[in-house]
């Protein structure tokens, strides 16, 4: 081959790839973020970009959708389900970042939001609902649709509704998932139209006495005043403590062919209800604790439930946080909707956190099985109260008692956080006087509403 031809195959390599070149930067700077002015010529799709980052979201153009989520989150490593003035670290902070993230609500006060409960620190849940308005593509309308006002729905077809649940859990935390949605009416409220809470609190058999705290978790069937198994929480407002429990067990995780008496098997403390009080279930856990280790007898519970006799609650200590889910929030009428996809990627992330836990868990069983074959006597203490362990334990009824409802009432009442009035025949009635930051109850809310704010 001649030297003037290799050198004329060069050239045209050359030029190829500057051609391919000028190709690309062309091709990039053409997106479909073009923007095509009247006379013809273009902006690059990078300064399109930067127009649309600095020009805000028209939500005033899209209709709202009052849609109920229902999602899951293993609640360990945050500092409770509601929003907290002296954390970030919260489920629903992390919550209103995805949705603010996608863009389907503008800000968390013009969403309309309701929570079914509030969740406290450490504990998770597998069924929690809210109930919020997002962004939608409906311009046909539908159950819980608002048009946008002076914007012409003309000629706007609807779609398919955006993808909520794989919206949000593309930006949420692994620990946080969306499970399904569902259209609702304008005036549903994942708070006040719940029918009932149920509650799971998961333990070990170890040394207890089972079947003493299936017997004593009966007990609190019915309507109580549950004032000395809860935490007081005067100060926000909640000054009845009667509440109505629909179911109470504890049964084993897996059911049980034979007579097993392993102290690893796992037992579930599960308790449905209307509503609950701050820190009841937790409280509820300790007295069955107590029960199980012989130290009280079942009928601690009855005796405690009556407040005419015993009307301020003894000192006690919770059980641990962690053991603890909101395992369901019953509606009525709703019709959830589902992504297979979605179910897939949670069951998945699930998965996944199970395999670590059970090997960690195995690990550390192992160790304790070699520990036992060398001699070592497993200790009988109950693990899953706070505080530390007494040597001498002191019968709850002969322990000092904590404020009286009375004295506390009058005590918020002279901070101003409580205001009382004259009631209906001369009689007297107290209610709140200051309202949380977080506080999502209008201003008419009655008395009995408010006392459901707040919950375990």
């Amino acid at each position: 081959m001649s030297e003037a031809l290799i050198q004329r195959i060069k050239e045209l390599e050359a030029e190829l790839e500057k051609l391919k070149s000028q190709l690309k930067e062309s091709s990039e700077d053409l997106d479909p973020h073009t923007d095509f002015k009247p006379d013809g010529n273009t902006t690059s799709g990078k300064k399109g970009k930067k127009a649309s980052k600095d020009r805000p979201f028209d939500f005033s153009a899209h209709p709202r959708r009052h849609v109920a989520l229902r999602l899951a989150y293993l609640g360990w490593a945050y500092q409770g389900f509601a929003v907290q003035e002296n954390t970030d670290n919260t489920v629903e902070a992390r919550l209103f970042e995805a949705l603010l993230k996608t863009r389907l609500i503008e800000s968390r006060q013009t969403s309309n939001y309701h929570r079914c409960g509030r969740t406290d620190k450490g504990v998770s849940a597998f069924s929690q609902v809210i109930t919020i308005d997002l962004r939608s593509t409906q311009f046909s309308g539908g159950l819980g649709v608002t048009l946008p006002e002076n914007v012409s729905t003309k000629n706007k077809a609807s779609g398919s509704e955006l993808p909520y649940v794989k919206m949000l859990n593309r930006v949420l935390p692994q620990d946080i998932r969306i499970l399904d949605w569902a259209p609702v009416a304008d005036g549903f409220s994942a708070r006040f139209d719940c029918q009932s809470r149920t509650y799971r609190y998961y333990f070990p058999r170890g040394s207890l006495d089972v079947t003493s705290m299936a017997d004593a978790a009966k007990r609190y069937e019915g309507t109580h005043d549950f004032r000395n198994v809860c935490k007081m929480d005067v100060g926000n407002g909640v000054l009845q403590f009667e509440r109505t429990i629909l179911s109470a067990s504890v049964k084993p995780v897996q059911p049980q062919h034979n007579s097993s008496t392993d102290q690893y098997d796992l037992f579930i403390f599960e308790i449905k209800g209307l509503a609950f009080l701050y820190h009841q279930v937790r409280c509820m856990m300790a007295l069955l604790l107590l029960i199980g280790q012989k130290l009280e007898a079942p009928d601690i519970i009855n005796q405690l439930l009556d407040v005419q006799n015993n009307p301020r609650k003894p000192q006690y200590s919770m059980a641990v946080d962690y053991p603890l889910v909101l395992y369901d929030c019953h509606f009525e009428g709703l019709s959830w909707k589902q992504e297979n996809e979605e179910v897939n990627h949670v069951l998945s992330d699930l998965q996944q956190h199970w395999t670590q836990s059970v090997v960690q868990t195995h690990v550390i069983h192992g160790m304790i099985q070699g520990l036992e074959a060398i001699g070592g006597v497993s200790s009988k203490h109950c693990w899953l109260v706070e505080g530390t362990r007494q040597k001498n334990y002191r019968p709850l009824l002969e322990r000092p008692c904590c404020e009286s409802l009375e004295s506390r009432i009058n005590h918020f009442v002279k901070r101003g956080r409580l205001e009382r009035e004259e009631g209906e025949n001369g009689g007297e009635m107290v209610h709140r006087g200051k309202r949380s930051k977080h506080s999502h109850h209008s201003p008419s809310m009655s008395t009995k509403q408010r006392t459901d704010q707040k919950e375990d």
